[in-house]
């Protein structure tokens, strides 16, 4: 037995991130045993645990939980504590190593300033640094640090930490992150060098929406840094920002989050130049702002390596990466003093040239000056999205050795994985994986590469639940949650459209403004931690409070009829060539969220323990029901609106007339019929669509629709060499020319939420709902829906509880084998489909085990592994049907 993937509030070892109470996580594998029939969680104030604040004692059965623990401990400012946990099983034990978390300043009040450079000239990024002196050897220090728009810290000229972006992207106007670092390695007894080199970044570079805006949120640099150093001899020294620091322009000329970054050598880096050194003037930007981080490390997570050299046919040296990424190109170079050396940065080519006009304006560049040194060069205070660069006076013949492909995105494990025997179809998945690493950097973003960039709340709505499958990303999401709340309550309860929304104070559109019920239940849903309820409940009722309001304005008639909606977004089915909003009626949308996400929040509430405010949401929900089947459905349960999209909500937000389910589902196929089962949904739509389809007897159309070549189609950019996940279906021609330029992404990950019905109906792997308690894979409900049309498939997720796996495969004689794994202290409902009671084979004994359901058969299974092997028969002893319909 081992104990691992240690977490408090689903961070490895956090140091400094904002935390009032800690929630611990752990997972138990590698052993044979079932059932956890005693825990013990013990807190110390060493890793030792020789000064214990904390035992749980051995409490029996499940009673401390693995999902979400909360230890009973006031924590105290800059404290770092450990912790570890001792699992026992029916037959073994375990305990785990050590893990730790350690608190940022609380509510101490801040010693240092905020500080700017005193020149004039706001365009000027400074270097801040100060000279203070060790009697002794330090044996801990932190820095408490926050420098705006972005920083760079270095101490004795090496850079602290590995993270790039500090502080981060978040609504700057409501609270400003600072960052904790762990200083003590870097300083030495004598004479010490604290340098600070400041960009703009999102803060005061350009950035928002329609091409962005300079200095939306500031327009000076600032830093604030306060120094705790405790010496061996137990004294303690304070270095903090005051008049005393002095600064001076850096190589960094010019930075900016769209356009790209310019750095100069020859200007120097360490030496103080006297005749540009300058002091340094207060600002008065406030302290209550400040807040403990929240936002995950961005770092290099990967590394690649061109694949090749073009000479293109307009002459120009273009790298190619292999894969569209988000970072930038570390390149050495030993060009001689005053070379100047420009990369250009796109994510395709056109007529085998070098191509960006679908960045729109942002330039997306890179220029280097050089100093005449051998040097490693790479941005401080800029990204790019790419797979392409086009290289400009580069002196001497280039050498792909000297070039190094750096992928940047938040720091989030990978947690799952599909297969299947069809490579365009693992393609596919892959894209989906590369376009969520792409724009998970700080933010979920539409995109990470044109002038744009920005945390647009209804892709990571469609998107969520797949995100959550392929990463652990419940920190990363609960941050994006919080920031979220705080735009939101600016506006009456009404959700932006972008998060942070910077210079688009709009909002208010369904299904983009129902990210804020939809995200914090999955999750919920996914994770099993009821804390992103409790933070973000008011947010939630909020939202719901205010379609409610328009409603109430509009007359009351319980549907929402009002205000500006994206519609199906990009959907395929429109009158008008000219809207982007397809042919599903907006109030249609609209109304259809209005009762799925008062739903929600009913759900929470009642998670929660909050019964009236549960059962007045529930409430809710149902009038607007009711209303939506009054309006559009006729009295024989037709839906008025044949969309695809139509069909898609009405169904899996159960919106049709008791009895008329079947007729919606029937007209739906015959809908898919119409348009030669292809898709034709959006943003809204297309979520859904699939995971419908096998849930509603229609599991073969699902599979159509995946493997479906031309367009519109998820293969038809596969076969066109896409290696993420596109904006739109045709964002490139059938001859490779891009079909637009004035929004056309090739990385967006919106259409990847296919992937989160392969993780749930291909190999079925699902939560068990979360109203029961059972949140976060502790019961799951394992219900692999296979079709014939793939030979085999499988998926494996670390989930909260642990591994999960979920395979299936035919033989040549039609025989289905299953291969299921379920963690420890799990459990799982297991639906066979097409089984028959008495014909199954488990570990390769018959077994007479299981009930029949909708034309299958439902086993309990505890924790282990199974291999279940059967002849799919329909209930009448008939084979099943092929095409698995």
């Amino acid at each position: 037995m081992r104990i691992t993937h240690l977490k408090t509030n689903h961070i490895d070892n956090p140091l400094g991130f904002a935390m009032d109470a800690p929630i611990f996580s752990w997972i138990v594998e590698d052993t044979p045993d079932t059932v956890q029939t005693a825990a013990q969680v013990l807190i110390g104030r060493d890793a030792g645990f020789e000064q214990i604040i904390f035992d749980s004692g051995r409490v029996a059965g499940s009673g401390i939980d693995s999902l979400a623990y909360r230890p009973p401990i006031q924590l105290q400012p800059r404290t770092r504590y450990f912790w570890k946990v001792s699992v026992w099983g029916e037959t073994e034990s375990a305990e785990s190593e050590a893990a730790w978390f350690e608190t940022a300043k609380m509510d101490e009040a801040w010693l240092g300033e905020w500080i700017t450079p005193d020149w004039e000239d706001r365009r000027i990024h400074p270097i801040l640094f100060h000279t203070f002196e060790l009697p002794a050897r330090a044996v801990a220090a932190r820095a408490y640090v926050c420098g705006l728009g972005l920083y760079h810290f270095t101490l004795n000229g090496q850079k602290v930490g590995n993270e790039y972006f500090a502080p981060y992207c978040n609504a700057y106007d409501q609270w400003i992150q600072y960052q904790t670092f762990d200083i003590t390695d870097r300083l030495v007894v004598g004479a010490n060098r604290v340098s600070v080199v400041l960009g703009n970044g999102w803060y005061k570079g350009r950035y928002g929406a329609d091409g962005g805006r300079v200095g939306f949120y500031g327009d000076r640099f600032a830093l604030i840094c306060e120094m705790r150093i405790t010496l061996e001899d137990g004294t303690e020294q304070v270095i903090v920002t005051d008049p005393a620091w002095q600064a001076q322009p850096s190589p960094v000329v010019d930075s900016d989050i769209f356009d790209g970054e310019t750095v100069d050598a020859r200007i120097g880096w360490v030496a103080p130049v006297p005749e540009k050194v300058r002091g340094v003037r207060p600002i008065d930007l406030g302290l209550s702002r400040l807040e403990a981080r929240r936002s995950l490390p961005v770092r290099i997570q990967e590394e690649i390596r061109p694949v090749r050299l073009i000479h293109t046919p307009a002459g120009e040296t273009v790298l190619d990466l292999g894969q569209i990424m988000t970072g930038w190109v570390r390149f050495r170079t030993r060009a001689p003093a005053d070379t100047c050396i420009y990369l250009q940065y796109g994510e395709v080519l056109q007529d085998g040239n070098f191509f960006r006009e679908n960045l729109r304006t942002a330039r997306a560049e890179y220029t280097y000056i050089a100093d005449g040194t051998d040097a490693v060069v790479e941005p401080y205070f800029t990204f790019y999205g790419f797979r392409y660069v086009k290289i400009t006076g580069w002196v001497g013949d280039l050498n792909l050795d000297d070039f190094t492909g750096c992928v940047v995105y938040s720091q989030l494990e990978k947690t799952g994985t599909i297969e299947t025997s069809n490579e365009k179809v693992n393609q596919l998945f892959r894209n989906a994986l590369w376009g969520q690493k792409g724009n998970f950097l700080d933010i979920p973003t539409d995109c990470p590469q044109r002038d744009e960039r920005l945390g647009w709340t209804g892709d990571i709505q469609v998107f969520s639940g797949a995100a959550c499958f392929n990463m652990d990303s419940a920190a990363f999401l609960a941050k994006y949650a919080y920031d979220l709340g705080k735009e939101q309550a600016k506006c009456g309860g009404m959700v932006p459209h972008i998060v942070p929304m910077a210079n688009l104070p709009r909002g208010g559109s369904s299904a983009w403004g129902d990210v804020a019920t939809i995200l914090p239940w999955n999750l919920y849903e996914l994770y099993g931690d009821v804390a992103i309820l409790e933070q973000q409940f008011e947010s939630m009722r909020a939202w719901v409070d205010y379609i409610r309001s328009v409603d109430d304005a509009s007359g009351g008639r319980r549907l929402w009829t009002e205000g500006f909606h994206f519609g199906d977004w990009l959907a395929l089915d429109g009158d008008d060539p000219d809207s982007r909003r397809g042919g599903t009626p907006e109030d249609f949308i609209a109304s259809a969220f209005y009762c799925h996400s008062a739903r929600l929040v009913a759900k929470a509430a009642a998670i929660l323990g909050r019964p009236a405010e549960a059962e007045a949401y529930g409430r809710l929900s149902d009038e607007v029901k009711t209303a939506i089947r009054r309006e559009y459905f006729t009295p024989t349960g037709r839906l008025a609106i044949p969309t695809q999209t139509a069909y898609v909500l009405a169904l899996f937000m159960e919106l049709a007339p008791d009895g008329c389910h079947r007729r919606v589902k029937d007209d739906l196929v015959t809908r898919l019929g119409k348009d030669k089962t292809h898709l034709r949904t959006g943003f809204v739509g297309t979520p859904y669509l699939c995971r419908v389809l096998s849930s509603n007897g229609a599991n073969g159309l699902a599979y159509r629709l995946l493997l479906n070549e031309d367009y519109p189609s998820w293969l038809y950019a596969v076969n066109l060499g896409a290696t993420t996940i596109w904006e739109r279906w045709n964002s490139l021609n059938p001859d490779g020319s891009i079909s637009s330029t004035s929004m056309n992404s090739l990385n967006h990950y919106a259409y990847g939420s296919i992937v989160e019905w392969m993780y749930r109906d291909m190999c079925g792997l699902n939560p068990s709902s979360g109203v029961d308690g059972a949140a976060g894979f502790r019961q799951a409900l394992i219900a692999p829906k296979p079709d014939r049309s793939l030979r085999w498939a499988r998926a494996r997720y670390r989930s909260a509880a642990g591994w999960y796996e979920s395979g299936w495969r035919f033989d040549e004689a039609g025989q289905l084998t299953l291969e299921i794994a379920i963690p420890f202290n799990a459990r799982a409902r297991v639906v066979l489909p097409a089984a028959r009671v008495g014909e199954i084979a488990i570990n390769g004994t018959r077994s007479q085990d299981g009930e029949p359901v909708g034309g299958g058969v439902a086993l309990t299974l505890g924790a282990g592994r199974y291999t279940i092997v059967y002849m799919p028969r329909e209930q009448d002893g008939r084979a099943a049907p092929a095409d698995w319909i």
